[in-house]
């Protein structure tokens, strides 16, 4: 006959028992809703650990990579809600279209979604059109000058605030800077330093700037109020880069060589 501890702990242990499978269902109920795993994610051929590719078969990238890593440890599948930068992400947070992303955060953000740890951070910078004979800072920040920055994005805003002559616009898409530039149709380009680093590479006689005007922090997000949800990303993205989840994920996105940077 058990003794009245063991029936108390066999009373704490059948508790715990039928509180997991609950906890669970609420989980999913908060960051699966529709029985899917929506990941947003935001289009460039330029790639790197915030930006995604579009493939033959779907697509590329470090949150692609994550994303289903998340959903298997959910259980779920996992689908991808395309947008063309991380201004349209952060648009949709309110909207219901998507319950995770990782991207750049910064306060205007933080009223908008929540976010868990940072994995990336990024030096953020200009590349200068073929041909210019700018060489720093001081001389893009000049009357006249046409830089151009992805729209509504945290890059965007901080130019906006580096530059006080210089004219900021942004566009819709890195496609559509791209051609600007190449074309000789805008003075410079506002990025991280190693997309435009690759960027230099496909359009001759463009030159990256030295310095740096700000750094970009990436990190998962999630939708304001979905607490359960944070605290399984924070989880997910604590063990990813100590299981090598997070690695791997840079390895077979083209940045073997990359650091992982935290802070």
């Amino acid at each position: 006959m058990p003794t009245p501890l063991q029936s108390a702990l066999a009373g704490l242990v059948l508790a715990a028992m039928v509180a997991m499978p609950a906890l669970a269902d609420a989980l999913k109920d908060e960051i699966a809703p529709t029985g899917k795993l929506r990941v947003a994610i935001a289009i460039s051929p330029a790639g790197g650990a915030f930006w995604s590719t579009k493939t033959e078969s779907g697509y590329a990238g470090v949150p692609v990579d994550l994303g289903k890593a998340m959903a298997a440890q959910l259980g779920v599948s996992v689908e991808y809600v395309v947008h063309q930068n991380s201004g349209q992400i952060t648009d949709a947070a309110g909207k219901g279209t998507w319950n995770v992303t990782w991207l750049p955060r910064d306060p205007e953000r933080e009223s908008k979604m929540m976010f868990g740890p940072i994995y990336e951070v990024a030096d953020a910078t200009y590349i200068v059109k073929p041909g210019s004979a700018v060489t720093n800072f001081a001389g893009l920040d000049q009357p006249g000058v046409k830089v151009a920055a992805v729209n509504a994005t945290t890059t965007m805003r901080g130019a906006i605030a580096h530059l006080k002559n210089a004219t900021v616009t942004g566009y819709q898409t890195y496609d559509e800077i791209f051609s600007l530039l190449k074309n000789g149709e805008i003075d410079a380009f506002a990025l991280s330093r190693d997309q435009l680093n690759k960027m230099a590479l496909q359009i001759p006689g463009t030159r990256v700037l030295d310095e740096t005007f700000k750094k970009t922090f990436t990190a998962v997000a999630v939708p304001l109020g979905h607490n359960q949800a944070l605290a399984f990303v924070t989880k997910f993205m604590t063990d990813a880069r100590t299981n090598g989840t997070l690695r791997k994920a840079y390895d077979n996105n083209g940045l073997k060589d990359a650091p992982i940077r935290t802070e």
